[in-house]
């Protein structure tokens, strides 16, 4: 027996996104269904580059993507405030906080307080830190470039801009997003 288009069985990762654009729009004539295939593309292409850096480059190391990100955003500006952090980042203050303690804890983050206001704490990473997100990074960077090849440098330019200006436009409804 051949399976069928609509048996979960025939569906994968990227064959969903026809099937459900489709399914759909039939059952919701009204929906748009050039915008649903655009973001829905777009939210399991950037899940999957995620996916592949955090398991190719950050787990073996210990790290995971948000540890990563933490990580990136102190290596880049600090001295820092965990809340700078978490808004740089795009993550919470409590996420923050709770991997900032882990990455102490692993002897890659120190905490001092604030020179300007003795209540704050301002991050920076120790030695071991900066070796290792910049080691990491090349790594990381080096995998990028491989997702990137696919591309030519006109087209690297041309998606550059083509999500600049749909990030630009989400201002014009008020799109959520960490801040």
């Amino acid at each position: 027996m051949a399976l069928e288009p609509s048996d979960p069985e025939y569906l994968h990762f990227w064959s969903f996104i026809d099937y459900a654009v489709e399914r759909v729009s039939r059952e919701l004539p009204s929906i748009d269904p050039v915008a649903m295939r655009l973001v829905f593309t777009l939210h399991r292409a950037a899940n999957m580059v995620v996916y592949d850096l955090e398991s190719t480059v950050h787990r073996p190391r210990g790290w995971s993507w948000p540890g990563f990100r933490v990580l990136f955003a102190i290596w880049l500006t600090a001295p820092v405030e965990a809340k700078k952090v978490a808004e740089l980042s795009g993550m919470s203050r409590a996420a923050v906080s709770a991997l900032v303690s882990t990455l102490e804890r692993d002897g890659l983050v120190r905490k001092e307080r604030a020179s300007y206001d003795g209540r704050a704490l301002e991050l920076s990473l120790t030695e071991q830190g900066q070796e290792a997100i910049a080691s990491a990074f090349l790594a990381h960077n080096e995998r990028e470039q491989e997702w990137a090849g696919a591309l030519t440098g006109d087209e690297k330019r041309t998606l550059i801009e083509l999500l600049g200006k749909l990030t630009t436009h989400s201002v014009r409804f008020d799109a959520r997003h960490r801040a």
